[in-house]
């Protein structure tokens, strides 16, 4: 009865992180199979290791092998990382927690709750961070700044210069920024852009 109550808590955590805080702000299908399928898959596993004799410790080197094979097979973002990590621990803290109880319950609750306030919309909403291939060399790093302020119509607060390149006069920079309220300013004649994120 313990083990089925834990289940269902565990279901209950993975399926209001995936459903109710992070597929209505990224909209990203795959990852939803990819956060249901690891959750449910480390619970099973974690259940039967709680059992055996074999002890927490394999269940934590599963937790990292996991996290490698995802995590090497395919790009993700860093907080699509954070959101991964967290429907392992859930599936961990259910599976090998043993008898459910409210530190259990507790912990799972904090998880789902430091990534509904640490990916709300409404955090640093106006930080972005793009990264820019400008048609022009530069190598000052002030006139760069300004260039870049200009363009993009807010604060920029660092930037990382990638690449210089003065045979085909361009420069690829990382930029991270502070929008202006009313929106970012539109862009000059010009700009390449070779990636942009949005840094929420």
């Amino acid at each position: 009865m313990t083990t089925l109550l834990a289940v269902a808590v565990d279901l209950a955590a993975i399926a209001l992180l995936t459903f109710g805080v992070y597929y209505p702000r990224h909209r990203r299908r795959d990852l939803v199979t990819a956060f249901l399928g690891i959750n449910i898959g480390v619970l099973a596993v974690a259940i039967v290791l709680g059992s055996t004799t074999v002890g927490a410790g394999l269940g934590l080197g599963l937790f990292g092998v996991l996290s490698i094979i995802r995590l090497r097979s395919d790009e993700i973002t860093q907080h699509e990382i954070a959101y991964y990590f967290a429907a392992l621990g859930l599936g961990l803290i259910a599976g090998l927690g043993g008898e459910l109880t409210a530190t259990t319950g507790g912990l799972m609750l904090l998880i789902i709750a430091g990534l509904w306030i640490g990916d709300h919309p409404a955090l640093f909403r106006r930080s972005r961070n793009q990264q820019l291939r400008l048609d022009v060399a530069y190598t000052d790093e002030e006139a760069l700044r300004t260039h870049l302020e200009t363009l993009l119509g807010g604060r920029v607060t660092s930037m990382v210069v990638r690449q210089v390149d003065l045979v085909n006069d361009s420069t690829l920079v990382d930029v991270r920024y502070t929008a202006p309220a009313a929106g970012r300013a539109p862009q000059e004649p010009g700009l390449r852009v070779a990636r942009g994120v949005n840094a929420a």
